[in-house]
């Protein structure tokens, strides 16, 4: 016996729950997870970074960077802070309008669950998608429910089951097939804000060390932590990068982001010239980083040695630490997908599909990937906002 259901919604992450928020009665949301929003849970060191304050447009990549601009507008982040308020959240501004959780992930899954209840949906968990097909009129689905088969029918059916990125946590590229399956373009994928990785690896004497740095890739730049690993570079300002580096090129490391070097140098020759000039840098940056350096950049000799052509040379090479990375750590320990369902395809305001009535492609799955930092949580919340009133105000 087949149950026929207006909406179906593969997925119960952060974009399916908030699209079913919002879609109305008689929405079905399956995952064949055995808890909703598990990447919720685990993010942020178990406290969510679910938003940004300075989330907009300029934050995101896409081959079409105007398409997120519709939905991000119309459901910000503020109206986020206002939901969590509702339900009695507390929250914090860790870093660069990064908000966390005072307490845990799981208070967010439990809001998105309440307001799916509330809204009339209901939730299947250990649910699996067997076979797809449309009739023309409404979407037929076969599902592996705990091991016992289910046929459901919908008018709408949304694809919210993210992209590739942790498979460990079950993560395929479901979305892509059944996109593909209906007519629907993608856009290259790749693991995105993630630790880059050299086939020597060189730096595995440095695992464990960090620093505040500017890391570059051709015009883009980022100024916050970087993290030696025993296969390479992690770090805030590495993953950041990671989503505009590709295989054979260089990043840049600026070690010595405020600028600050040069004149502090300068003012210890004339107190400390008598000390090793390794022995001073370290006084600026982590004494294993400068041992590292040493040879590469012809260290030695005391400070009151050293002539302002010759600090002058050192900073900048400092300044200028063209690396190229040989790949990167994968879609095993990539946050997001760059890439995804082609946005050409898709409505910006309803983010439905422009050829089959009814089929919608919300959150990561999409061409649209943000910043580290709660941004794809936005495109999550701002996405799956978009295409649930977008079905709910189809039905008036």
């Amino acid at each position: 016996m087949t149950k026929a259901v207006e909406t179906l919604i593969l997925g119960a992450g952060a974009a399916g729950m908030m699209c079913a928020a919002h879609a109305g009665a008689d929405t079905l949301v399956i995952d064949h997870a055995r808890a909703p929003g598990e990447k919720i849970r685990i993010s942020g060191g178990g406290r969510c970074n679910f938003t940004n304050l300075h989330a907009g447009p300029e934050n995101f990549l896409s081959q079409n960077p105007h398409f997120c601009k519709s939905a991000l507008r119309r459901y910000t982040q503020w109206d986020f802070i206002d939901l969590i308020a509702r339900h009695g959240i507390a929250w914090h501004e860790k870093t660069l309008g990064q908000l966390f959780c005072d307490d845990k992930a799981t208070q967010i899954v439990a809001m998105l669950v309440d307001e799916m209840t509330r809204a009339g949906a209901r939730l299947w968990l250990g649910t699996s998608l067997v076979d797809l097909s449309h009739d023309g009129t409404r979407f037929h689905a076969t599902l592996d429910r705990e091991g016992t088969r289910q046929s459901v029918s919908a008018r709408n059916l949304v694809l919210a089951t993210g992209g590739k990125s942790i498979p460990k946590m079950g993560a395929t590229g479901l979305a892509y097939d059944i996109a593909r399956q209906f007519g629907h373009a993608l856009t290259e994928t790749r693991p995105a804000l993630v630790p880059l990785t050299f086939s020597d690896a060189p730096f595995a004497p440095l695992s464990g060390v960090a620093l505040p740095a500017r890391v570059g890739h051709d015009t883009t730049h980022f100024d916050e932590a970087v993290l030696f690993t025993h296969r390479g570079l992690s770090g805030p300002a590495i993953l950041q990068v990671s989503s505009y580096w590709h295989e054979g090129e260089a990043i840049t490391l600026d070690l010595d982001p405020t600028g600050a070097l040069f004149d502090a140098l300068r003012a210890q020759r004339q107190t400390q010239g008598r000390r090793n000039l390794t022995t001073e840098l370290a006084r600026h940056l982590p004494a294993k980083l400068v041992d590292h350096l040493t040879p590469l950049l012809g260290l030695s000799g005391n400070l009151a040695d050293q002539s302002d052509a010759r600090l002058g040379e050192i900073v900048s090479a400092l300044r200028h630490w063209s690396l190229k990375p040989t790949g990167s750590e994968g879609y095993r320990t990539a946050e997001v997908t760059l890439g995804g369902v082609d946005t050409d395809e898709l409505s910006s305001k309803t983010m439905m599909s422009n050829h089959l009535p009814g089929l919608y492609f919300i959150g990561e799955a999409v061409d649209v990937t943000g910043w580290l930092g709660g941004y794809n949580f936005q495109w999550a919340w701002s996405s799956g906002w978009a295409a649930g009133t977008a079905i709910t105000q189809s039905r008036a």
